[in-house]
C-alpha cells in the first residue's frame, strides 16, 4: 500500500508542476500580445489646440450646399425633379427608409447606394445592392468621387449630379 500512496503523490506534483508551467505560458502569451499592440502605432484621441479650434469651425458651420441630384430618368421620380445635397449623406433605393425611395423602382434594391458629401467632394458608394449601382455606365466597385454632369443609375434611375 505505501507504493500506491507515494504513486499518486508524484502524479500529484507531476500535474501540479504541469499546472504551473502552463500558467506561465499563458501569462507569457498575454504579455507578449500586449507588448507588440504597444509597439504598433496608435491614433491619438486627443487634439492639438489648433486641431480643436479647426474642429469646431466646421462643426459649427452648419449644413452646406454641395450640389444637387436632378432626375433624369425614372419609373417613380419626376424627370427633372432635384434633391439638394447637403453635408449629411443619401441613402438610395426602394426602401420607405431611404432619403431617396424608389418604391416603384423593380431593379432597385431595398439599400442600395449611399451618396456622401465629404471634405474632398461628393462619393457615391454601392451598399451592397443586387443590380448593382453605375456611373456613367460603368458599374461600381468601389466608392467613386462624383463630378458635375456625372450620372448615378439606381435600378432604372438615372440621377444626375449638378453643382
Amino acid at each position: 500500500m505505501p507504493f500506491a500512496s507515494i504513486a499518486v503523490e508524484e502524479l500529484l506534483l507531476v500535474l501540479k508542476i504541469a499546472f504551473v508551467v502552463l500558467l506561465y505560458l499563458f501569462i507569457w502569451r498575454i504579455v507578449r500580445t500586449a507588448s507588440k499592440d504597444l509597439r504598433m502605432p496608435q491614433e491619438s484621441f486627443i487634439l492639438a489646440p489648433s486641431q480643436a479650434q479647426d474642429m469646431a469651425v466646421v462643426r459649427d458651420s452648419g449644413p452646406r450646399d454641395v450640389g444637387r441630384l436632378v432626375v433624369v430618368r425614372s419609373p417613380t421620380l419626376e424627370p427633372g425633379e432635384g434633391r439638394m445635397l447637403d453635408s449629411a449623406p443619401l441613402t438610395v433605393g426602394r426602401g420607405p427608409q431611404n432619403d431617396i425611395a424608389l418604391d416603384g423602382d423593380d431593379y432597385a434594391s431595398a439599400k442600395h447606394a449611399r451618396i456622401e458629401p465629404r471634405r474632398d467632394g461628393v462619393w457615391v458608394e454601392d451598399i451592397g445592392s443586387t443590380n448593382g449601382t453605375y456611373l456613367n455606365g460603368i458599374k461600381l466597385t468601389r466608392a467613386r468621387k462624383l463630378t458635375p454632369g456625372d450620372v448615378v443609375r439606381v435600378g432604372e434611375t438615372e440621377l444626375r449630379y449638378e453643382t
